[in-house]
């Protein structure tokens, strides 16, 4: 069995695999995985369950296509904050991950406070995100938009065939 590191479990190339192939098709049955990776299906499913456990796999998800759900439009909003102590850093975490036009949203460092990607309709719709969520949250200063043209690349994690360590 792989010991966790610092930067989560060791992994091997086979444990690699297993992520890579997850990663691209999360319902792969175990016999379908197996034979992507070159293990017989016991084996596999004893590593992806260690895999669930040590949290190299967080959970499985369907990736939605927001255009399909009539949601066209893609905006980055940074939300800089008048303090910096618990209550406020907290009370924007909080609003922000409760909004369910955020589909992310980061404490970053910089400029500004936080970074928020924001899925809306259209110019209205974000409008009235704006003014009924953001404007909201105690402590906010100031926000500056930036709406997305196109995406270039969407995933929801690296792949780990690919990145080097």
């Amino acid at each position: 069995m792989n010991k966790k590191s610092q930067n989560g479990p060791a992994l091997d190339l086979i444990d690699r695999k297993i992520l890579a192939a997850l990663r691209d098709d999360g319902r792969l049955t175990t016999q379908a995985l197996a034979e992507k990776v070159g293990l017989s299906p016991s084996p596999c499913w004893t590593r992806v369950k260690r895999l669930e456990e040590s949290g190299a796999i967080e959970r499985y998800v369907a990736l939605l296509d927001h255009k399909a759900l009539g949601y066209n439009n893609i905006v980055f909003v940074e939300i800089t904050l008048d303090k910096h102590d618990d209550q406020v850093l907290d009370q924007c975490g909080e609003a922000l991950s409760r909004a369910p036009e955020v589909v992310e949203a980061h404490l970053v460092t910089g400029e500004y406070d936080y970074l928020a990607k924001v899925v809306v309709s259209g110019t209205d719709h974000y409008e009235r995100f704006l003014r009924g969520t953001i404007y909201r949250i105690p402590g906010v200063r100031q926000t500056r938009t930036t709406f997305g043209l196109r995406a270039l690349k969407r995933t929801l994690s690296v792949d780990p065939l690919k990145v080097a360590g």
